[in-house]
Formats: structure tokens, sequence, C-alpha cells
């Protein structure tokens, strides 16, 4: 079913997601104009309007019904608590396709090195709700502070005692000539939606659509496809090499002594296995990119 009127607002991230964000619709078959300094993009499809929302705010305008699904992190829905419904989890960031963690870090010349060992401190973060309530369920009495920018910088500039800070790979704490000393909390995007809007067939149809090609755009990144041709006395020996996502797609050629192979795999074991299957008789063989694996 398909309608000229928009069915859903959909919130996307502003800021360091807003990029892979845009990427990741796109790769799933929903193409976003930006227009200079305006908040609301255009998109390929009727059904949906978008908005950019700094992602701390998406949860809160979701549970009040500003928006009808969005894109946030899980860190930010155990910020705000808003009352929302969790779609599904999208394993992807600013740098890479893996959890980020938010770390409490201090100077690495510091004599801490335990959580327990910042009792009394003062501690900046930007996440500080959760900040709080680990230190508080850890029995730790310590004071944290909201920080409003350049929490790196605050334990260099003496400002704070330690941080508390999201990292991906960690280098921009020890850039800053920091030291992680224990993990807070490992966060992920998340497609969230409002029970409201979950209870609309119309809109949950739209949302488990974005969903479902969400997904499988997430999928396909680590997935290549092979295609070879095999001799077909070899192919027992071929398929014994071959890991794939299902069972292998075989065909006969038109010269019955040789068979089509087409696989997917993980593309992490293509360099190893390629010249696997060139030893054991595979030709012509062709790796592909995929765009979405459903």
């Amino acid at each position: 079913m398909s309608s000229t009127n928009p069915i859903i607002k959909l919130g996307l991230p502003k800021g360091s997601l807003e990029k892979p964000t845009l990427s990741l619709f796109e790769r799933s078959g929903w193409k976003i104009h930006q227009h200079h300094r305006n908040y609301f993009p255009e998109i390929n499809d009727p059904e949906i309007t978008a908005r950019l929302c700094r992602v701390q705010e998406i949860p809160s305008y979701i549970e009040d019904g500003i928006l009808d699904v969005g894109l946030t992190g899980k860190d930010w829905l155990l910020e705000t608590g808003a009352d929302v419904k969790v779609v599904s989890d999208l394993i992807y960031s600013k740098v890479s396709n893996r959890p980020a963690r938010w770390v409490l870090a201090v100077a690495g010349d510091s004599p801490y090195k335990r959580p327990e060992d910042l009792a009394g401190k003062r501690i900046a973060t930007e996440l500080l709700g959760v900040t709080q309530k680990y230190f508080k369920d850890a029995g730790i009495d310590v004071d944290v502070q909201y920080s409003w920018g350049a929490t790196e910088a605050k334990v260099v500039e003496g400002l704070a005692d330690a941080i508390v800070e999201v990292t991906e790979t960690g280098t921009t704490i020890r850039a800053h000539g920091l030291r992680i000393i224990a993990e807070v909390l490992v966060t992920n995007t998340q497609l969230v939606t409002s029970e409201a809007a979950w209870a609309d067939p119309e809109k949950r149809r739209k949302i488990e659509q974005i969903d479902l090609l969400l997904q499988g755009a997430l999928r396909a990144e680590s997935l290549v496809g092979l295609k070879m041709n095999v001799p077909s006395d070899k192919l027992p020996e071929i398929l014994n090499e071959i890991p794939c996502l299902n069972s292998p797609t075989i065909a006969e050629l038109t010269d019955t002594t040789w068979h089509s192979v087409e696989i997917v795999v993980d593309q992490g074991l293509v360099r190893d296995l390629i010249p696997r299957l060139k030893a054991e008789g595979a030709e012509g063989i062709i790796e592909y990119a995929l765009n979405k694996v459903i």
C-alpha cells in the first residue's frame, strides 16, 4: 500500500552520527538531501518527513509524539529515561561498525588506578545521570559535574580529577594524555518509536520497512558475494572449502563438465578463501559488493 501523504515523522541524528546515518539510509534505498542551514531535509519517500535533531533530544521528542520514529543512542535513552519502544539495535557509529563505550579516564600520570580511588573527587561528563548512578551503585561518593564541551581537556586544565567520556577506539582519550581506568557503559545506535506509533498499523508498517532495510544494509557491509566456474569433478572439494550464508547456488553450464557456483561469505575470509578455491580448480572467480542482505 502506498500513500501520497506522509505517514511518519522521522528523527535523524545531527552531529557526529549525521553523516554515517545518511549514508546508511542511502544504502537502504532512501536518498536524503540536506539544504544549507535547514533542519528539514528532503527524502525521496512521500510517506516520510524527516527532521535533523540532536541525538540527545530524540528520545523525548518521540515520547511526546513530536516524532514517530528516530535513531538515537542507548546512552541517551538511559540518560533521559524517556518512555519509548526500542525497535532494534543498529550497530554502527561515526568511525566503525562496533559499539561505543563511555569510559572513566584520568590523567596518565595521576595516582588513580580504580574508580574507588576517586572518592571525594570531581568528575566531569556530559552523561550526568548515568555517571551519577554508576558511582552511586558502586558506593563511591564523588562530585559529578556537567560538562558543556571539550570534556577531555577538563583534566588537563585542572578543572576535574577525572572524566566520563564516549570513545570508540580510545585514540582521542590517549591523545589528551589520559588513561582509561574503567568502563561505565557500552552503547550503540537504536531505532526507537512510541507505543502510540507502533500501535498504528500504517505507521508500524512503515517503521518495520525502515528497520528491515537498515538492518539489511548493515549486514551487507561485512559480507561479499563470490561467483566462480568449477570443474564438475572438483565440485565436492570446492564445496568443502566454502563457508557461506546459506547453501551455495549451483548451476550446470552449457559445457556440462563445468558448474557455476555462487556464494555469500564474510568479507574477512575472502583473502584466504580465494587462493584455496583457485588451488582446488575454480576459475573465473568474481568478488562483488553487496548492497543489502535480508
